[in-house]
């Protein structure tokens, strides 16, 4: 595309040299015509002719600082009056010069010649003068630069104000020749014609010299596209086909024994952003599957206790015949069940979570009114013996974005372990404060608290620790677990501790939450 877009600029620029060397020519022919008309016409029996012997030395005067140059002048009937290459020798004899050919080109001006007459002819260029004449045949006595008497004839007109077309060729050796042809006017009469003929090799010069320009810039930019395309091919199309590569063994399990090498991942460009984030992608989505796999055995591990309980009861029902053992025992099967429909409704809930999780709307959540709410909630369903609910938090302004319904899930849970484990008549607290740009909640209770060595294992899915009073199978152990989750879906964190007093004496449990403040105006 650039070389024909190049092609159409040089014949643009060639023409326009031509044009140049054509009005300079011009010029040049109406200067001997008006000097020629001034001093060499003559008037014979009242009609006016030019003088053959006034022309000659004066046509050969004109032309002598221009050695390219070849001028005729023909009368109006077509007779050869003057040729300014015949001259007086200097022994009296007619001496005739022939014109100083220009130099031959070299094999490199050849060379580009030729692939751009070849290039010209594939895309089906115009003419390279766009400003030939008739092409006439040559006239030997003009040594092969004139067109003939009748050629020269038919460039001029009768009216001396009309200007003849240019007569542009190249000779059998491939010079560039350029014709002009004025009339020479004596009054309103034309008494013969002025013929003007200069080889043209400047614009042959000046069109070879942008000719190699054009492909020295076609060259660089063909070497600039090889290395551009290697360059390209190293950095980008390999690395992406090793990336890809990758995709396909992840997709058939085989990036754990597989990872991606440090040429890749090391890079400090988008390839590498992406090999890391593949990378990342793949280990994230193998410790989700690792998740499943763990979440499903410890799910089996829990119904299957349930269900072996309930087995071994209607065994036993079978052949027990004493009423009061019976009762007994469909009480436990009774007990079983409903461990076994509290067990599944929570792992439905946890194990649908994530996923609920990424498609609910994110919305502004005033905390500091959640937690006054709750706090009313259960002072209103409070009964004897349970313990009071203290609110420590402002009355607004504790902003986060999430999920309310989630949220206010997690507190309840929260709220219920506490009163799991406060004493009667005791008292939770529900704090809250901004610290840090975080939201931070608090719930303490006045119970045992727990274990140092489990205030991270009681977030783990089905484990569960509970009061002696409390009755078992009443909870799932999932609701820490869950809880853990959500508070990390809302990019927060959840922490269990022990309150204690001067004495280092354990007074209560306390669960914090941190999430990140939002706006109250968003």
């Amino acid at each position: 595309m650039l070389i024909f877009a190049a092609l159409l600029y040089l014949d643009q620029y060639q023409q326009g040299l031509l044009s140049a060397e054509v009005s300079a020519l011009r010029e040049q022919a109406r200067i001997y015509a008006g000097a020629i008309a001034q001093t060499a016409v003559q008037d014979s029996n009242g009609q006016q002719s030019i003088n053959p012997n006034l022309a000659q030395p004066l046509l050969f005067s004109l032309t002598e600082p221009t050695p390219n140059a070849q001028a005729l002048i023909y009368g109006p009937d077509g007779t050869l009056l003057a040729n300014s290459r015949v001259h007086p020798g200097a022994g009296g004899g007619i001496v005739t010069e022939p014109l100083s050919a220009p130099p031959p080109p070299g094999v490199f001006s050849r060379i580009i010649s030729f692939i751009y007459d070849h290039l010209s002819g594939s895309i089906g260029a115009q003419d390279e003068s766009g400003l030939l004449g008739s092409g006439a045949g040559e006239n030997p006595d003009t040594l092969g630069w004139q067109p003939d008497a009748r050629t020269a004839l038919e460039l001029t007109s009768n009216t001396p104000d009309q200007e003849a077309s240019p007569f542009v060729r190249r000779d059998s050796e491939g010079t560039l020749l350029i014709t002009v042809a004025e009339p020479i006017a004596a009054g309103q009469q034309v008494v013969g014609t002025v013929l003007l003929t200069r080889e043209a090799s400047e614009v042959d010069a000046a069109v070879l010299a942008v000719r190699i320009s054009i492909l020295l810039l076609f060259a660089l930019a063909l070497l600039l596209t090889v290395i551009v395309s290697f360059y390209l091919s190293r950095t980008i199309a390999s690395p992406l086909s090793r990336l890809a590569a990758a995709a396909e063994r992840m997709r058939e399990g085989r990036t754990r024994t597989q990872p991606l090498g440090e040429a890749v991942t090391g890079r400090n460009d988008e390839i590498g952003t992406l090999a890391r984030t593949l990378e990342s992608s793949a280990q994230a989505l193998w410790a989700r599957m690792d998740a499943i796999e763990k979440f499903a055995a410890d799910v089996a591990h829990e119904i299957k206790n349930p269900l072996s309980s309930i087995r071994s009861a209607i065994e036993t029902l079978t052949r027990v015949e004493d009423p009061a053992r019976a009762s007994r025992l469909l009480a436990i099967i009774t007990q079983d069940v409903a461990r076994l429909d509290r067990l599944i409704t929570d792992i439905s809930d946890s194990s649908r979570l994530d996923s609920e999780l990424s498609r609910s709307r994110k919305e502004i959540v005033d905390m500091a009114r959640l937690l006054a709410t709750l706090a009313e909630i259960h002072d209103a369903t409070r009964k004897d013996g349970s313990p009071f609910m203290l609110v420590e938090a402002p009355p607004e302004g504790l902003y986060v974005r999430g999920s309310e319904t989630r949220l206010v899930q997690v507190l309840r849970n929260l709220i219920g372990n506490a009163i799991s484990f406060s004493p009667p008549g005791g008292k939770i607290y529900l704090r809250g404060r901004e610290t840090g740009g975080m939201i931070e909640l608090a719930v303490d209770d006045e119970g045992p608290g727990i274990p140092d060595g489990k205030l991270d294992s009681i977030f783990d899915r089905f484990y569960s620790e509970r009061p002696q009073t409390e009755s078992f199978g009443s909870h799932s152990g999932l609701g820490l677990s869950i809880s853990r989750q959500i508070v990390e879906a809302h990019q927060g964190r959840i922490s269990a501790e022990n309150r204690r007093d001067e004495d280092g004496n354990i007074i209560g449990a306390r669960f914090v939450i941190r999430l990140p403040k939002a706006g109250g105006g968003e």
